[in-house]
C-alpha cells in the first residue's frame, strides 16, 4: 500500500499546512489540511484509518503530539482542507486539546507547529478489514483499541516542518 501527499514534497511539508501558513481554527491552530491518495490497498480493505503526528515532540512536550486522527474512511483520497469541508469524515481530538482547546475544536487537523527546532512528522494510513464504529472526538487510543488484530497493511509518510521565524 501506499500513501501520498501533494502537500509533502522534497520530504518537507509545504508551509501552508502548518503554522506558517495563513488559515487557523480553534485555539490557533493551523487549519488548512493536506490532500492525500492512498494506493494498492489490499483485498477485504473495508476503511482506512489516518494519523498525523509527531515523534519529535516528547522531549518538549511530554508525549507524542497527535495532529490529525480519521477513522472509517471509506474512499482512498482526502481532498486539501477536507478537514474542514468534508462532512462524511469522522475525526478524533488531537493534541490541541490539551493545550486548551475543547474536543470539538480539536476534532480536526491541527497542522504542525513545532516550538523548538525543525520536527519530523510522519503520516500513517491503515488499511482496516472493517469500519470503526468511532465518533467524532475519539482518541487516539480508542482507535489503537478497536483496531486491534484489523490492519490489514500500514503505509506512512514523513515530512519536516520548521518552527515560525
Amino acid at each position: 500500500m501506499i500513501v501520498e501527499s501533494a502537500g509533502f514534497t522534497d520530504g518537507k511539508i509545504a508551509d501552508k499546512y502548518g503554522a506558517k501558513g495563513t488559515e487557523f481554527g480553534a485555539g490557533g491552530m493551523p487549519a488548512l489540511s493536506f490532500p492525500l491518495r492512498i494506493s494498492g490497498a489490499p483485498a477485504g480493505t473495508a476503511s482506512y484509518a489516518i494519523v498525523f503526528d509527531d515523534p519529535d515532540s516528547v522531549p518538549p512536550c511530554g508525549f507524542k503530539w497527535v495532529h490529525w486522527l480519521v477513522a472509517g474512511l471509506k474512499k482512498p483520497y482526502l481532498d486539501e482542507d477536507a478537514s474542514r469541508l468534508d462532512p462524511d469524515i469522522v475525526q478524533g481530538a488531537n493534541s490541541w486539546m490539551d493545550r486548551g482547546t475543547d474536543r470539538k475544536g480539536a476534532s480536526a487537523y491541527g497542522g504542525p507547529s513545532p516550538p523548538d527546532r525543525p520536527h519530523e512528522y510522519v503520516l500513517t494510513v491503515l488499511a482496516l478489514d472493517f469500519e470503526p464504529v468511532l465518533k467524532n472526538g475519539f482518541t487516539v487510543e480508542d482507535l489503537n483499541r478497536v483496531s486491534k488484530g484489523h490492519i490489514l497493511a500500514k503505509a506512512s509518510i514523513k515530512g519536516v516542518y520548521s518552527p515560525k521565524e
